[in-house]
């Protein structure tokens, strides 16, 4: 089975009151994080500055050793408040990230300036753990199944 991703943040961000202003005051924000079996599937929204843009999220498995990034993919139609764009992304995350701690930080280019949201300096972290797969929990009475019959 998938691991399992334990977001140690809020994983809307974007749900919370203010979002747009903070978007507006930051340049760009992580809107929401979901793990999913293919890996770390979010959004993030970006002040509208420029047409062309580049959203791309920075990732590391190990405590930032090594990192890798992953380009994000404009989703139309636009938000209805005129002035944010969204953004998608899927890290890719196989097996290793069971029992690590995922560390993410979002990076916006525009007209040129770098633009980054990294949860106030403490960048978005997500903890692994392995999945239980089903009938390996507690043991169960070999006889649970059995019909019992009163006459």
């Amino acid at each position: 089975p998938p691991p399992l991703l334990e977001p140690l943040f809020p994983p809307q961000p974007g749900a919370s009151p203010g979002f747009v202003e903070r978007v507006r005051q930051h340049k760009v924000r992580l809107e929401w994080v979901r793990a999913e079996p293919a890996g770390l599937r979010g959004a993030v929204r970006v002040l509208n500055l420029a047409y062309e843009k580049v959203v791309s999220v920075r990732y590391t498995l190990n405590g930032w050793a090594s990192c890798a990034d992953a380009p994000a993919a404009y989703q139309p139609p636009g938000p209805p408040d005129g002035i944010t764009d969204r953004f998608a992304f899927l890290l890719p995350l196989g097996a290793a990230a069971a029992e690590a701690t995922l560390e993410f930080a979002v990076r916006y280019r525009v007209a040129g300036a770098e633009y980054w949201d990294n949860n106030e300096g403490k960048n978005y972290r997500l903890r692994g753990r392995q999945r239980v797969p089903p009938g390996t929990g507690l043991p169960q009475d070999p006889d649970s199944s059995a019909w019992i019959h009163f006459i």
